[in-house]
């Protein structure tokens, strides 16, 4: 059921990091906090950062607006008065953000923060049960994750951004070593960076489902991490899960402490995955 985002993060992704190396290779970058080559754009060639936020704003002032912007705009001021959510904490990203849209794009709405996304969840289910819209669920990630639906004729998705006081990692302060493929099930201890890119689930209870994926206790996980937008608030706190993804080595370059984790999402292999209950 995964197949498809399995191979644009392993197959496509090594193909499309080749392309860049042999004709962009400036935006080919070896992370030394990783050990391996990611594509990364320099700082000097960045002539414009769409803030979802402002884009939001900007499509706000705008005087002459189409219908899906019309629409966006009647969606968001939906949520916010549903919710009891400020209107700053949303944002829009995607094609309306980038003013690329077609007639039959999709709305794509931001909320800010852990505690608005959760707020925002309970909303979106009520105006579902009431009928104002509907849940699009085409798969049992769809049904685990219930941001995505349809407004009027038009699917929309919410997504989550971190506020600033949110974002507790510094790039340069842990180094990240892989050191073998896992798989096993476990139990959510914690959610509440779950509904992030990358999603971060704290759990417990590792229970290795094949020979290959016993481990010694000391490096038995604290935490899935998944770089694969689809794994998002798959699960919440208490949930079981199965997972097949990379055993990494986190190290405090400031301290040298050490600490376990595993990443779905290393673009390495087809079989990585977060399976929901």
């Amino acid at each position: 059921m995964f197949r498809a985002e399995k191979l644009y993060t392993a197959q496509n992704y090594r193909a499309f990091l080749a392309t860049f190396r042999d004709n962009f290779p400036e935006y080919a970058y070896y992370d030394p906090f990783r050990e391996k080559d990611v594509v990364s754009a320099p700082l000097n060639s960045i002539a414009r950062v769409y803030v979802p936020r402002e884009c939001l704003c900007a499509l706000a002032e705008l005087e002459n607006r189409d219908d899906l912007q019309k629409m966006t705009l009647e969606f968001i001021d939906l949520l916010a008065h549903e919710s009891g959510i400020e209107k700053r904490n949303f944002g829009v990203h995607g094609s309306v953000a980038l003013n690329m849209h077609s007639p039959r794009s999709d709305i794509d709405a931001v909320v800010y923060g852990a505690e608005n996304f959760r707020k925002l969840e309970q909303t979106i289910d009520r105006l579902a049960k009431k009928g104002t819209l509907s849940f699009q669920i085409n798969n049992r990630l769809d049904a685990a994750r219930r941001f995505k639906g349809r407004y009027r004729d038009r699917v929309f998705m919410c997504n989550a951004i971190r506020k600033p006081n949110e974002i507790h990692s510094e790039y340069g302060a842990f180094k990240y070593v892989p050191i073998k493929p896992l798989k096993f099930r476990c139990l959510v201890g914690d959610d509440n960076e779950a509904m992030f890119r990358p999603a971060i689930y704290r759990i417990r209870d590792y229970e290795p489902i094949e020979v290959a994926s016993k481990i010694s206790k000391a490096k038995i996980p604290q935490h899935v991490v998944s770089m694969i937008g689809c794994y998002r608030n798959v699960a919440r706190k208490g949930d079981q899960i199965r997972v097949s993804g990379m055993l990494e080595c986190v190290e405090d370059v400031r301290t040298n402490e050490l600490s376990y984790q595993v990443i779905v999402g290393t673009g390495t292999s087809e079989d990585e995955s977060i399976c929901p209950p």
